[in-house]
């Protein structure tokens, strides 16, 4: 059984159609890509998982579970983590205050003790920085200290809109790698992106254009494709 199976998704804001028809289904322990450019669907796909947007047709199923009349928070509680883009930490709480405000108890979770534990353990940078206050930060920390506090509650999916989204080719490369040492942990990701390379850490993904799927495949299949090498790689 797949951990994450969304069926014929669709999503439409008034008249306008901004998902037609996406399907796809995340296995556990895997990365999952959803590559595209501005406008073509991705962060609707994250924001109807987490239900913070209404679908007008398709299903959203967690472990075989159907999401459908949940709110967003029984989404989260259910273990699915969305890390919208922008970063979104709070500026003016230190690193260990902006884990401490994201956790959430529920059943079969981590300790709040616990759960600090293992982000540090994880990005150890942030554990360098606990006391440092979040908008003295570089851009790849806030994003790091971002990541960190979607893993508060321990998911068993993170959901990612553009984390590389204004950083440097070598901070966003760093941010990958987090990614990476995140999957060897047993969480599952889906990651929205345009930066096409984040495909060296995907196992599959698929790509967007003007809400409806393009192409799908693994990593390799994926970044071999003229389309890809074209739109995204500049060959």
């Amino acid at each position: 059984m797949s951990l994450l199976d969304v069926e014929d998704l669709r999503i439409s804001y008034g008249g306008l159609r901004a998902v037609q028809g996406a399907s796809f289904a995340v296995e556990p322990g895997e990365i999952f890509v959803l590559l595209g450019a501005n406008g073509a669907g991705k962060s609707s796909i994250l924001r109807s998982v987490s239900a913070l947007v209404p679908r007008q047709g398709g299903t959203v199923r967690l472990d075989g579970r159907d999401l459908a009349g949940l709110r967003p928070f029984q989404v989260a509680q259910a273990g699915i983590a969305h890390v919208p883009e922008g970063r979104r930490v709070f500026p003016h709480l230190s690193v260990r205050e902006n884990l401490v405000v994201s956790y959430i108890k529920r059943p079969g979770g981590p300790t709040l003790v616990t759960a600090i534990d293992t982000i540090f353990a994880l990005v150890p940078r942030l554990a360098e920085r606990r006391n440092q206050m979040a908008g003295t930060m570089s851009g790849g920390e806030q994003q790091a200290l971002a990541i960190g506090r979607g893993l508060m509650n321990g998911p068993a999916l993170l959901m990612l809109d553009e984390p590389s989204l204004g950083l440097s080719p070598l901070l966003a490369g760093q941010v990958f790698e987090q990614l990476a040492r995140i999957r060897e942990n047993g969480i599952s990701l889906l990651l929205v992106e345009q930066n096409a390379s984040c495909l060296g850490i995907a196992t599959r993904g698929l790509v967007l254009a003007n809400g409806s799927v393009a192409l799908r495949g693994t990593k390799d299949e994926l970044r071999n494709s003229d389309f890809v090498r074209k739109a995204y790689l500049g060959l």
